[in-house]
């Protein structure tokens, strides 16, 4: 059984759900990176803190740019 797309409207707020979704997972991965790194090497508390918002930042930040380079290579034609 093959599984077909809906074309129109639904079909692409529903694709806008899972991309959303998708980006807020990588945020909040690189995030708990950040802090699972400043765990493994004894930081207090606080600093664990700041790692966890500091990788959350610089998460967001990297989905911002790869959203940017996607859409850039997506108005020229070309492929990944």
């Amino acid at each position: 059984m093959s599984r077909r797309r809906a074309h129109g409207r639904a079909s692409l707020v529903a694709d806008d759900r899972g991309l959303t979704r998708f980006g807020a997972g990588f945020v909040f991965l690189v995030g708990l990176s950040g802090a699972t790194m400043a765990l493994q090497g004894g930081a207090s508390p606080s600093v664990v803190g700041v790692s966890l918002v500091g990788g959350t930042v610089v998460g967001a930040a990297l989905l911002w740019y790869l959203r940017r380079i996607a859409g850039e290579l997506e108005r020229s034609g070309r492929r990944l």
